[in-house]
């Protein structure tokens, strides 16, 4: 029923990625059979609105984020700002017809699951998109905010993890949903990446490092592949450290870029996303030649493991020519 992916790493959980494929193969193949069908098997905008329990997390919110960003608003009845967040959250879903889905949790019915998210407050809003947890807002928020938060998250959605969201027919029943759609074919490398996601899960990072390899050297632009290549190399390089001896090493050495970059990736694995961005980009203001394009190389493979859309990424990226050029 927990979340995968609550400590927020930015090591990105490649399950939940395959599964977000597998959804949008499925998502297609019901488009197209809805519109074959004149429109059967869409959802009715009341369906765009869910209260959540404990005991329905997992059905309505992780496996409905493979095919939907997930928005839960954690609120109580006796929160008074949570009365003036919610009707506008609710209007909003409504408004943008499939491409968010809002769940609404009872957090005195459910106080498993405030735990689980580490809720401080309320009102609360998080999201999960294709299984993984990220924090929104916490407190009131204006209709200006929250509509730039939910136009960011749609964009997540599709770009990272391909979720075209839900079918919205306005005279569809309130309750009766889409048909699920047969299973998607097979793709021709599916058991190769099955097999990596293992290696992955069994600590295995030399073959699941192998194993995309195979992947990439027939399909050098499968994006599954080098998502999870990236990931196996960062876990397999810091396997052997000793975090508390790299980070005394890299305290007393803060112009050594190998240091430095053994700390970073130890940064990263930690979910400490922007120290390890943050560190490479000052070790690259102090090097030069071959160590500044080491550091700026793994820096690149950093901005790859967390994804190219993620904003700290972006930041990131933008404080890199600062410090290059």
């Amino acid at each position: 029923m927990q979340p995968r992916n609550m400590s927020m790493s930015g090591v990105v959980d490649l399950a939940a990625v395959k599964a977000a494929q597998e959804a949008k193969a499925k998502a297609e193949q019901a488009r197209a059979e809805t519109a074959r069908q004149g429109g059967g098997g869409a959802v009715s905008p009341a369906d765009l609105v869910i209260d959540v329990d404990e005991a329905g997390f997992e059905r309505d919110v992780l496996q409905r984020s493979t095919e939907v960003p997930v928005v839960i608003d954690f609120w109580a009845e006796w929160c008074e700002p949570c009365k003036q967040l919610s009707p506008l959250l609710e209007r909003l879903t409504v408004e943008y017809n499939g491409r968010v889905l809002l769940a609404k949790i009872d957090v005195d019915a459910n106080q498993m699951l405030m735990q689980q998210f580490g809720i401080q407050g309320i009102p609360a809003v998080f999201a999960v998109v294709a299984g993984q947890a990220l924090p929104l807002f916490q407190g009131a928020a204006g209709e200006a905010q929250i509509r730039q938060t939910l136009d960011q998250l749609v964009q997540v959605g599709e770009e990272r993890f391909g979720l075209t969201g839900l079918t919205v027919d306005p005279d569809a029943e309130p309750g009766g949903g889409a048909q699920a759609p047969e299973a998607a074919p097979a793709g021709p490398y599916d058991a190769l990446l099955e097999a990596a996601v293992q290696a992955l899960d069994a600590g295995d990072f030399g073959g699941a490092v192998q194993a995309y390899k195979n992947v990439l050297a027939d399909d050098p632009g499968n994006s599954e592949a080098k998502l999870g290549l990236a990931q196996a190399e960062l876990l397999q390089r810091v396997q052997g450290m000793d975090p508390q001896q790299v980070r005394k090493e890299a305290a007393e050495k803060p112009g050594d870029a190998g240091v430095q970059i053994a700390a970073a990736d130890l940064d990263l694995v930690g979910g400490h996303v922007e120290d390890a961005f943050g560190r490479l980009i000052e070790t690259v203001g102090r090097t030069a030649g071959d160590d500044r394009d080491a550091v700026r190389m793994r820096l690149l493979e950093l901005f790859e493991v967390v994804g190219a859309d993620d904003p700290r990424v972006i930041a990131a990226r933008r404080a890199l020519a600062r410090a290059l050029f």
